[in-house]
């Protein structure tokens, strides 16, 4: 069984990443974010907020 991946618009994909509406439509026009168009609407893959945020999440060091 194939799971479905969930999408969001890109006012959702903003508010959940913490970057302005603006800014997530400047990286889907550069194609820093993977999309698809339905129609009109835009929608972004949910795996893309991991991938876009991986860079700025520090890396936990198992050194204490």
């Amino acid at each position: 069984m194939m799971s479905k991946e969930r999408h969001l618009r890109v006012d959702e994909f903003a508010r959940v990443t913490g970057y302005k509406v603006a800014t997530i439509r400047k990286k889907i026009l550069k194609r820093e974010i993977s999309y698809r168009k339905v129609g009109r609407i835009v929608i972004i893959p949910e795996s893309e907020v991991d991938r876009l945020l991986g860079d700025l999440r520090p890396a936990v060091s198992a050194a204490l």
